[in-house]
């Protein structure tokens, strides 16, 4: 195993860690190198000496090795930040790194050799893994290959440009390096660009509704829940890249929900607030399009509202409003839900809901700040050597400006998906009360389709694949091999190098699931649409208007709400 295999493992997190983070402003890095976690492990190994001793030899071998050129450790694969060949063609630099992988793998053995609990090992790890990343060489100028070039291309010219970009960074939060190019996008140009218009606007959301592209469309729409942690237009990123684009093209009606950024005075909007926004969207893209059933796709935070909303309709015994619901990287069951859950306890969670209630919001810069340092060899150290020692601009990637263009979360509802998250409470019957009806997933009586990242660093894969076994009606899990954005994000096309799983049953367990589903090549995309398409009536004209009866357009997309700051 390499240096951070076994380590990074700990690029995982839970909504409660996400949330309590960025409350408190410690933009992530603070507890994720918490000292207790050493504490705990140097303790645990102390009561087996052998054990150490061991692993010490074990490195001072594999260093002799190293040392003498016999050593075969090499980067895992995929592991970007070694792939200059002078970290193979220089004999120093190629053992400098050899010496840091076999302190890596070591130091992973050191965790494994200690036998702490679940919570115990995984802060370890994280912590561990954090610190690891830190010191990587590839973060010294003395000590990388492409810097030392560009010193000596450039007379060091670089280092200045780098130095006057660090102070610009470090000067406004989240003090961390720019990750993009942002002069080269515009929202409502070459981002959120596919033709429509809000036509709904109210305190809490605007609805837009997309112009059709196809001479017949099919008679139940769909309707879009997007996050509330960042921009809807994330599933209607750029020309080519947009989920919207794609289901108009196939000839399906789609809407959209785009949720106001909160400011102080929105304190109050809480899990109710939102979860009467969906219906409410719900029951107008019924009357707009002159259907009584409406298809719901709502993608990670928003899938949980949607869940909350969807259960007063079961109990109300209109369910059959809902022609299916889509479920993309969205986890309803919390249980161990990824390594950096286990640093939220309930007294930072409690800190944390009333800083926000105090502010009136939880500040998006700071969630941003909290999922950089969930990655922060992508996220962090990359752009360290990119912008500063190198000197260079950071690229124009439209994934990285969407996740740059923060929103605020209101303290309400942060106060509440925190409390959802630490006591795990919708996987309990009754165990939270949405619009003053409890919970029951599995009276979710619904077709569903559920989409999750194997590498998703947000919701791991397992907990999104627990939602088969909490929803009732028929499930359908997609697995993609992306992480938590691309498995959005995953346009079909001869270039694409994508592929996901399914299968036809969803035992128990998560692996059991892995071990019978089939391999397909290519984006999920497809396949989704082929599931609306069977729940989506027949075809029809399509409307020469955007309005319905009672709504009139009153904004082009992608609308007001999109571009408040």
């Amino acid at each position: 195993m390499t240096a951070t295999t076994g380590i990074q493992a700990g690029a995982r997190a839970g909504l409660d860690v996400l949330l309590t983070d960025a409350a408190l402003e410690a933009g992530g890095s603070n507890r994720f190198l918490a000292p207790t976690a050493a504490v705990r492990t140097v303790g645990s190994l102390a009561l087996h000496p052998a054990r150490v001793a061991r692993r010490a030899g074990g490195l001072g071998k594999e260093l002799a090795r190293v040392a003498s050129g016999r050593s075969e450790l090499a980067p895992a694969k995929g592991d970007r930040r070694f792939a200059d060949r002078g970290w193979q063609e220089n004999w120093a630099l190629r053992r400098l790194m050899q010496s840091y992988l076999a302190l890596g793998g070591s130091v992973n053995g050191l965790i494994d050799d200690a036998q702490l609990d679940w919570r115990g090992e995984r802060r370890a790890r994280l912590a561990a893994g954090n610190l690891l990343d830190a010191v990587a060489p590839t973060n010294f100028p003395w000590s990388n290959p492409a810097v030392l070039r560009e010193i000596v291309d450039t007379g060091g010219a670089n280092l200045v440009r780098g130095a006057r970009r660090f102070t610009r960074d470090v000067s406004r939060p989240p003090r961390l390096p720019a990750t993009v190019d942002t002069s080269k996008f515009e929202v409502g140009a070459n981002l959120a660009a596919s033709p429509g218009s809000v036509v709904l606007r109210d305190e809490v959301f605007e609805l837009i509704r997309y112009r059709p592209q196809t001479p017949e469309v099919h008679e139940v729409p769909v309707l879009f829940v997007p996050p509330t942690i960042n921009k809807y237009y994330v599933l209607d990123l750029a020309p080519g890249r947009s989920v919207v684009e794609h289901l108009v093209a196939q000839g399906l009606q789609v809407f959209t929900i785009s949720w106001r950024n909160p400011e102080a005075a929105h304190a109050h909007f809480d899990l109710d607030t939102y979860a009467s926004a969906v219906l409410a969207a719900r029951a107008a893209v019924a009357r707009i399009a002159g259907c009584d059933r409406v298809q719901i796709a709502a993608a990670c935070s928003g899938g949980v509202i949607t869940a909350g909303a969807l259960a007063g309709l079961a109990a109300d015994g209109a369910l059959d409003d809902v022609a299916g619901l889509t479920l993309i990287v969205c986890a309803l069951d919390n249980a161990r839900m990824g390594d950096t859950s286990v640093v939220a306890t309930r007294e930072v969670a409690a800190a944390a809901i009333a800083e926000s209630a105090r502010k009136g919001y939880l500040d998006g810069r700071a969630l941003a700040g909290v999922f950089a340092w969930l990655r922060p060899n992508d996220l962090i150290w990359n752009y360290v050597v990119n912008n500063y020692l190198l000197g260079r601009e950071p690229p124009a990637f439209d994934v990285l400006f969407w996740n740059q263009d923060t929103v605020r979360l209101a303290a309400g509802l942060h106060r509440d998906f925190i409390r959802m998250a630490l006591d795990n409470a919708l996987t309990r019957p009754g165990g939270v009360e949405v619009l003053g009806t409890p919970v029951d997933l599995g009276a979710l009586d619904v077709d569903s389709y559920i989409v999750a990242g194997s590498s998703d660093h947000i919701v791991p894969w397992e907990n999104a694949y627990r939602s088969t076994q909490l929803l009732g009606g028929s499930t359908r899990f997609v697995l993609s091999t992306s992480g938590h954005i691309q498995a959005i994000i995953n346009p079909p096309g001869p270039d694409s190098r994508s592929s996901y799983r399914v299968a036809s049953e969803h035992p128990g367990q998560a692996q059991e699931w892995m071990r019978g589903a089939a391999i397909h090549q290519g984006s999920w995309w497809p396949d989704w649409v082929a599931w609306l398409e069977e729940r989506a009536g027949a075809l029809r004209p399509a409307p020469k208007t955007l309005g319905g009866p009672g709504y009139r357009t009153v904004a082009k997309a992608p609308g007001t709400y999109v571009h408040a700051s």
